[in-house]
């Protein structure tokens, strides 16, 4: 009786997995730390040499010209309009496919078509990016007139459908995970598919369907190739989406091709704008685990 009492000690085995998993699950919150600890020097000569109120007030980003200016708002603006551009396509055509391939497909095509869109994710960005210059910029320059080469509108709208498969995946997943119950209780009730779709499931994965979309905004925020080839480099505190803009990605891409000579002020510069953009996605990624934390909806 007394050895039946008595708690099964852990193996050698399981101690060494919980040990393997343990730093596997590790790595991410290492990497972070990594990330920081290797920007923090060359952020904080930066802000020495540079006060933060220019940093984030000042209009003009000239780190190259003789009288330099660091103001970093036309870089949050470049990438922003090109961010909104973007989520105007890929919200509504992702969550309008997540529904689709949720609650109208059967489940062997849902499963073939959520490869296809996983499979379109690993596009290569700066294949979109060309598509954009080189096809996109000279159809929209046919209609809107006084459309730069290189513009914010054309590589926004690509992104848009780069970044769809992020909304839909994301979004279809929450809506399946919905019980089946509360979508036969609805039918029983008379609800036809769409309200269905709409007033019942939507709702139900609301959390899951607004971290997509943070998802994708966090995504589209750090893009590089699609915004430094059809997007400019060209620094503009402007909302027209006509006018040639660089974004935070654009600028760190142009900086670390460039002849910044090491230790510069514009050098340091490279790495307070990677820092900003790191600390920006950090943010985005943060709202969108408590979102799914604040708002998940838990079935028995």
């Amino acid at each position: 009786m007394e050895t039946l009492k008595q708690k099964p000690s852990r193996g050698a085995k399981e101690v060494l997995t919980f040990v393997v998993l343990l730093l596997l699950s590790s790595v991410t919150l290492l990497t972070t730390a990594g990330v920081i600890l290797s920007l923090a020097g060359d952020v904080v000569r930066f802000f020495e040499r540079v006060p933060l109120s220019e940093y984030l007030f000042a209009k003009e980003w000239t780190p190259l010209f003789a009288e330099p200016r660091y103001g970093i708002l036309p870089l949050i603006t470049g990438t922003f309009v090109v961010t909104f551009i973007a989520l105007l396509v890929a919200v509504p055509l992702g969550l309008a496919l997540s529904v689709y391939i949720s609650e109208y497909l059967p489940p062997h095509r849902r499963a073939r078509v959520m490869g296809v869109m996983e499979l379109f994710e690993g596009i290569p960005t700066v294949v979109f990016g060309y598509f954009a210059l080189l096809f996109i910029t000279p159809l929209l320059q046919n209609i809107i007139p006084g459309l730069n080469i290189f513009n914010p509108l054309s590589a926004g709208l690509v992104m848009g459908f780069a970044i769809m498969p992020y909304v839909s995946n994301v979004a279809s997943d929450a809506m399946q995970s919905v019980p089946q119950s509360m979508r036969e209780a609805a039918y029983a009730l008379g609800a036809r598919p769409y309200e269905v779709s709409l007033r019942v499931v939507f709702p139900a994965a609301i959390s899951g369907i607004i971290a997509a979309v943070i998802l994708a905004t966090s995504r589209a925020v750090g893009e590089t190739m699609i915004v430094a080839i059809a997007a400019g480099q060209r620094p503009a505190l402007t909302l027209d989406p006509r006018e040639t803009i660089a974004t935070m990605t654009s600028y760190i891409v142009q900086a670390a091709t460039g002849d910044q000579p090491t230790g510069s002020t514009a050098y340091y510069a490279l790495y307070a704008v990677g820092f900003t953009l790191f600390v920006l996605t950090l943010i985005l990624n943060l709202v969108a685990q408590y979102v799914v934390e604040r708002y998940r909806e838990r079935y028995e």
